[in-house]
């Protein structure tokens, strides 16, 4: 069977952003299955940032790791090294990092790879991602130019979809989903007295942003939400309340869910704590096991809708918006804007009280993220087998 190395741009073997190796431990499954459509062996390049100190949660003997920084993506350097062995890059952006709104430095990261394969003539592919946005009219540019040179550009909402059309209308585009909806995970044994209710804490947002003021624009009190959620639900007698953290960041405390965690627990010691999850299949097979989950994590979302459990995801972003109500047509959700603090702890208690209704209109959008990933997977086996 002929091998096929293929460049994984943009994923990670160990992030402590347990969103970021969902999505390439879902993504890698997604391309097996293409690989074995189209009937050749992959060997898969990881081409990522690596963190310190963590150890590798993607492995295996068809798998190696590129570790990218600033010098390896110099010319002649690792990145270039790699790239020259590949048959086909797929960059997935890190899920929502191909856009100007986290600085310059991560942009050029972004962009100086695309640019190298296609200089490299590889064929490129942007997996399903979060496209967007950009408000500088250079990176605007250089946006256009690497996504009209791009094979196929997966866009997981369609907000991303119509973004790209305006920056580059002559680029493939292809309505797609978030591929951590592939994902496995174990189904938990039930044994729980009282209904599980998790509640996904983002460090980023309690700490309001990188920059302690609010960056995202949220109208709603984040860490005020929180607390006073909490002191209503500490009267709950009838529930267990779980605190799920889903980013483990050493090397950025301001983005760490478990200090938080930590903190609330100390605070409220009625609350119980998840673990920290050695990996992503470990965090949604503890998701899978809650009667009902809100958080600020998105793919800690992800987790809970993929695998059946009410969700009420709090949306700091589009990407939010764009994927449970544009794609999946899911309506519960706690936008942004345009809700305040009090009405937003209402919304997450009445959610609670009817997480059966909620639950109930999760099957329609799986079945549909699943249709929507096999037309991926179909794509991908056509690049494989030379057909794009």
């Amino acid at each position: 069977m002929r091998t096929v190395t293929i460049g994984l741009l943009w994923h990670s073997a160990n992030s402590g952003n347990l969103g970021v190796g969902a999505l390439t431990i879902g993504n890698i499954a997604l391309i097996r299955q293409a690989a074995a459509a189209a009937e050749v062996e992959p060997l898969f390049l990881i081409l990522g940032f690596v963190d310190p100190g963590r150890e590798a949660y993607v492995s295996g003997p068809d798998i190696e790791l590129v570790r990218l920084n600033t010098k390896a993506m110099l010319p002649g350097a690792a990145l270039g090294q790699a790239v020259r062995r590949c048959d086909l890059v797929i960059d997935i952006g890190g899920g929502d990092s191909f856009t100007d709104i986290y600085g310059l430095k991560r942009f050029a990261f972004l962009f100086w790879s695309k640019a190298l394969v296609i200089a490299r003539r590889k064929p490129l592919v942007l997996a399903p991602q979060t496209i967007g946005p950009f408000t500088r009219p250079l990176q605007k540019l250089l946006a256009g130019w690497a996504m009209a040179r791009a094979r196929a550009v997966f866009c997981r909402d369609p907000i991303s979809f119509q973004f790209a059309q305006l920056l580059s209308p002559g680029a493939r585009r292809i309505q797609s989903v978030d591929v951590a909806f592939a994902l496995p995970f174990e189904v938990p044994v039930a044994s729980a007295d009282r209904p599980r209710i998790g509640i996904n804490v983002s460090g980023l947002l309690y700490n309001r942003g990188y920059d302690r003021a609010n960056s995202f624009g949220m109208e709603i009190d984040y860490p005020q939400y929180i607390d006073r959620l909490l002191g209503a639900l500490s009267r709950r007698s009838d529930l267990d309340v779980f605190i799920v953290p889903h980013v483990l960041s050493d090397a950025v405390p301001v983005d760490d869910d478990r200090a938080v965690a930590d903190q609330l627990v100390a605070s409220h010691p009625w609350l119980r704590r998840a673990p920290d999850f050695v990996d992503p299949s470990a965090a949604k097979s503890f998701i899978a096991g809650l009667d009902f989950l809100t958080g600020a994590r998105m793919h800690a979302c992800i987790a809970a809708y993929s695998a059946g459990v009410p969700v009420l995801p709090v949306a700091y972003s589009r990407k939010f918006s764009g994927l449970f109500q544009g794609v999946l047509n899911y309506p519960h959700l706690i936008p942004a804007t345009g809700v305040t603090t009090d009405a937003a702890i209402a919304q997450t208690l009445d959610a609670i009280d009817r997480r059966d209704e909620l639950g109930s209109s999760l099957h329609v959008g799986r079945i549909l993220a699943e249709g929507i990933l096999q037309g991926y997977v179909e794509e991908l086996r056509l690049l494989l087998v030379g057909g794009h």
